[in-house]
């Protein structure tokens, strides 16, 4: 999980990447990597959850039009 105190830490690093040590770009590197990785992931569920819905949606639709004549 990501707490506060990294993600200011991060952000010191970038706000001012040019004066900190490798040990640091690189902590904030990793950050960055894992977060990005956890968001695309989230990214792709969410994409699959849209479409199933989409799917189920249009199911519906087709039969309540059926049923209605519309």
């Amino acid at each position: 999980m990501i707490d506060k105190e990294n993600i200011q830490k991060v952000s010191n690093i970038i706000s001012d990447y040019k004066s900190h040590s490798n040990k640091d770009l690189m902590f904030a590197m990793d950050f960055i990597q894992t977060d990005f990785n956890f968001t695309k992931d989230k990214i792709v569920e969410l994409t699959n959850h849209l479409d199933k819905l989409e799917v189920s949606y249009k199911k519906l639709l087709d039969e309540y039009k059926k049923r209605t004549n519309t």
